[in-house]
């Protein structure tokens, strides 16, 4: 296998990216961005020219963006079963891309104080926030598990986000948020990444 190579920063989604590394039971080499200028300039910006973290480099390749590289690592490892088989990602993909999608977008806009205009909502992918708080409050109550009978990598992604947003006031504490957020990340690949990346924090 090709080497595997993951650009991070603690204190950002790079702990997504990381958490997905460690359920991969992966291979990869570590390289700390600061930010700063070294985010925002060659060479890190030959790999994400956007200037942000998380990325990884397979195959002389890159991925950026948090979501797409949760579900090529799922496709890259498929012996860690994080993705189901093809002819059952309907929710998989449904929920992962919520995630990337509406929720991102509804979240952001509340946190920034962005209201939609009661009339204008339809002109926003996300319809508005408590639509959209409410449809994924009702997903996650349903079952265990987002897609499926298991564990997947849309649940690592979603939870993600659950629990930043409730730690942050971004979104609701709601008890069908709370829940989940335990039931899924009580796993010791989440508690490996956390303790990799907690190390990073501290000095020197």
């Amino acid at each position: 296998m090709s080497e595997l190579i993951f650009y991070t920063n603690p204190q950002s989604r790079g702990r997504i990216a990381r958490w997905m590394l460690e359920e991969c039971g992966a291979t990869y080499r570590t390289v700390v961005v600061p930010y700063g200028p070294e985010m925002k300039s060659e060479p890190y910006i030959s790999i994400n020219p956007m200037g942000k973290v998380p990325a990884i480099v397979y195959a002389g390749k890159a991925v950026t963006e948090t979501a797409a590289i949760v579900a090529f690592l799922a496709d890259l490892f498929p012996a860690a079963k994080l993705a189901p088989p093809p002819e059952q990602r309907q929710d998989y993909y449904r929920w992962l891309f919520f995630a990337a999608g509406p929720l991102e977008a509804a979240v952001t806009n509340k946190s920034l104080g962005f209201e939609l205009p009661a009339d204008k909502s339809a002109m926003a992918g996300y319809g508005n926030y408590d639509h959209v708080v409410d449809t994924l409050a009702k997903k996650v109550s349903r079952s265990a598990f987002i897609a499926g009978e298991s564990f997947t990598a849309a649940d690592l992604y979603v939870s993600s986000h659950i629990g930043y947003g409730m730690q942050f006031g971004m979104l609701p504490k709601l008890a069908e948020f709370a829940d989940y957020f335990e039931r899924v990340t009580k796993r010791p690949a989440k508690q490996r990444a956390d303790d990799l990346d907690n190390a990073l924090l501290k000095p020197a």
